[in-house]
């Protein structure tokens, strides 16, 4: 019953907290109707009731500032004189203003957001099709929640006792390097667009000054995810950090924001915020609910009995994250499932830190894919060019995320060795 109201709320369209609180409320109505609302909403509480996932608000708010602050077109130009004068110069641009990008916000749509109203209208001016530039913006920003600082990964910590958000913010270094190395590779073997002068429209900052404009900026990484590695604050401490840094950029020395605008922007993130946190509280009544049932137990006893590979496992996990991130939200999805599947990857030896970035990786890649892909949304309603055609502009970069995904799991090292060696 559960699955089946479930699945009817999201197809009529009902937000997906809300769909699971409705199939948790017919379940318990059948078994204990006169305390099913009392228990759902206690188990919705302490699924808040953490004071980590205040780091979620922060992280969320430091990126609607920076969104605000002229922080996007200096990084946009940093990037520019990095990498603008190669082949497919402005696409390349695109994926690392990304990966720049992805230290300041971790958050992809955030990414998808700015970064798409700049790119995706001055990449079709130098000969690019709408729907590529659309699609290389919407498969670029899955760096964001990879690089740290990630909201994904803060989560994830919150999940799975014992696994240190300083691991996996280093863990996820090298796989998000990765992804926009072969991400270039692919657009500059395929790009037919002339590379010649095609970033000039981007800025019309000498390169001297475009690099000294993004060091500000780019000491934001360094500060925030510095001190969390060097023990000197929690990871809660330091989105509040982040956000009083992006608001003396941008109040004070860019001088980009006024204090007019100020409340349309906490607004903004407190409405986004909201999204999350409420997904969260709903998806953590419904653990509650499986772990009640013995859910997790069971499904435990019958893949270690029936599945006899740590790579086999791997695949399924990959295959079915893949799927659920074709109609979940990769947070619910992540909520829902990882208190399952995390305990059987460590009965099978596979490192925690390990899957835990490939779980994210993986679900972080249903955003670009239909039909509920959040960057995929964003990307078209900037470029506006129709679902369809962009589905089929992103698919070969879908298939080069799959790609990487498949080298991280299979070479462990990608993804453990840079933790290994700060000592994590």
């Amino acid at each position: 019953m559960i699955f089946v109201v479930l699945i009817v709320g999201l197809l009529a369209g009902v937000p997906i907290a809300f769909a699971i609180v409705a199939a948790l409320l017919s379940f318990m109505a059948t078994h204990d109707a006169p305390y099913a609302l009392r228990i759902v909403a206690t188990q919705m509480y302490k699924g808040l009731d953490s004071f980590p996932l205040l780091a979620i608000p922060l992280f969320v708010l430091a990126g609607e500032v920076m969104n605000e602050s002229g922080i996007t077109g200096r990084i946009i130009a940093f990037a520019n004189v990095l990498v603008g004068r190669m082949r497919a110069g402005l696409a390349l641009v695109n994926i690392w203003a990304s990966v720049i990008f992805a230290g300041l916000s971790g958050s992809a749509v955030a990414d998808t957001s700015a970064i798409g109203r700049v790119f995706i209208p001055e990449m079709e001016k130098h000969g690019y099709s709408r729907e590529f530039a659309a699609a290389v913006t919407a498969a670029s920003s899955v760096i964001g929640p990879i690089i740290p600082p990630s909201i994904p990964v803060i989560i994830y910590a919150l999940i799975v006792s014992g696994v240190s958000v300083p691991a996996l913010f280093m863990a996820g270094v090298i796989p998000g390097i990765l992804l926009a190395i072969f991400l270039s590779g692919y657009v500059m073997l395929t790009v037919k667009v002339d590379a010649g002068n095609q970033s000039e429209g981007l800025t019309t900052q000498p390169a001297s000054q475009a690099l000294l404009g993004g060091i500000l900026p780019l000491l934001m990484p360094v500060f925030v995810v510095g001190s969390i590695l060097a023990g000197i604050v929690t990871p809660t401490e330091a989105a509040s950090f982040a956000v009083g840094y992006a608001l003396i950029l941008g109040l004070f020395v860019y001088r980009k924001i006024t204090l007019t605008a100020l409340p349309r922007i906490f607004v903004g993130a407190m409405r986004d915020s909201s999204v999350i946190l409420i997904i969260i509280a709903a998806v953590t009544a419904a653990n509650w609910l499986l772990t009640y049932n013995r859910l997790p137990n069971m499904l435990t006893d019958w893949v270690l009995s029936n599945v006899d590979s740590k790579f086999t496992f791997l695949i399924a996990v990959i295959i079915l994250f893949l799927v659920i991130g074709l109609f979940l939200e990769g947070i619910a999805a992540m909520l829902v499932l990882v208190p399952i599947l995390h305990p059987i990857a460590v009965s099978m030896g596979v490192d925690p830190v390990h899957f835990g970035i490939i779980v994210i990786f993986n679900l972080m890649i249903g955003l670009i894919t239909p039909p509920l892909g959040l960057c995929l949304f964003v990307a078209e309603s900037i470029a506006n060019v129709g679902m369809t055609r962009l589905t089929r502009a992103i698919l070969p970069f879908f298939l080069v995320e799959v790609l990487v995904l498949l080298i991280l799991t299979f070479v462990p090292e990608t993804v453990t060795w840079l933790p290994r060696v700060l000592g994590y």
